[in-house]
C-alpha cells in the first residue's frame, strides 16, 4: 500500500472521525475513501502477559541486521 503524508489542515479534519468519508477534490471529482481506525485497534495487540513471557524467555533472538542478512543470502 502507499503511503501519502497530509498537511495539519487535512489531519484536523481527519482526525475526530468516526466513521469512513469519501474524499473529493476541489472540481468534486472523488479522490477516495478514508476509513478511520478506532484508537483500540492501533496499538498493538500484545497481553502483558505475553510482553512478560517474552522479556523472560531465553531462545535465541536476532537483530533487525541478522534477519536482513539472512534474507539476502536466500
Amino acid at each position: 500500500m502507499s503511503r501519502v503524508t497530509v498537511n495539519d489542515d487535512l489531519q484536523t479534519k481527519l482526525a475526530g472521525l468516526q466513521q469512513a468519508v469519501e474524499l473529493y477534490d476541489a472540481s468534486g471529482r472523488i479522490l477516495g475513501h478514508f476509513i478511520p481506525i478506532p484508537a483500540s485497534k492501533r496499538e498493538p495487540q500484545v497481553s502483558e502477559e505475553e510482553l512478560r513471557r517474552r522479556e523472560q524467555s531465553t531462545e535465541r533472538r536476532y537483530t533487525t541486521a541478522e534477519v536482513l542478512d539472512h534474507l539476502r543470502k536466500l
